[in-house]
């Protein structure tokens, strides 16, 4: 086997992640920003089909529509990135979790229902933080770090907050309706590596 052949073998294909890292951003882009613009950030970001929703997709395509976003509309990124996160938890929710687990969730304990929540993200999180790696610190912190991730450009930090995002709406729903996920401010612009943590409002008061 030549030299070639031999990287090739040894080369992983690219990261997949759910579908829904798409989707529910493309919905929230048509209702703030129309038809025309989300259609222009698409062809930017050379999604020229919207995935099924059958299948896990490549992640180059969700980095790519994020960074053109970003690009396209700075600071609206933000809000789409947080109701896009939203909307895929609630998707996870309804179509992911089997429905006796969201009981034993809702009606267990917060303390308890957390840790059992993070068990279940820890062990599914390959479909949604594709190259990068994920790990908790208990039932209410977490770090995301793309510092393996071979990505050609950092992610913009409208990702990062789409993260925060899901994990708020499943901590409310899940857990208890005061949790909120919060990521810490970095040290430097556009670090690998993201520090969350997840509050409850009635800790803090």
């Amino acid at each position: 086997m030549s030299i070639e052949r031999r990287i090739l073998a040894r080369r992983k294909p690219g990261a997949l992640i759910g579908p829904n890292a798409i989707l529910q951003a493309v919905a929230v882009m048509e209702e703030r920003l129309g038809h025309a613009e989300t259609r222009a950030i698409l062809a930017d970001a050379q999604i020229e089909r919207l995935p099924s929703g059958e299948h896990m997709i490549p992640e180059i395509e969700a980095l790519r529509l994020h960074r053109w976003l970003s690009l396209h509309d700075p600071m609206g990124a933000f809000v789409v990135a947080e109701e896009a996160g939203a909307r895929t938890a609630d998707y996870i929710i309804a179509h992911r979790i089997p429905r006796p687990a969201v009981w034993l969730l809702r009606h267990a304990p917060p303390g308890l229902a957390a840790w059992a929540l993070m068990a279940a993200i820890r062990k599914h999180a390959w479909t949604f933080i594709g190259g990068g790696a994920f790990a908790s610190t208990g039932a209410w912190r977490f770090t995301i770090d793309r510092s393996e991730a071979g990505d050609s450009l950092p992610p913009p930090d409208s990702l990062f907050a789409w993260y925060a995002a899901v994990f708020t709406r499943l901590y409310r729903t899940l857990v208890a309706g005061d949790c909120t996920c919060r990521m810490a401010e970095p040290d430097e612009d556009f670090p690998p590596l993201r520090a969350y943590a997840i509050s409850r409002a009635a800790a803090r008061s």
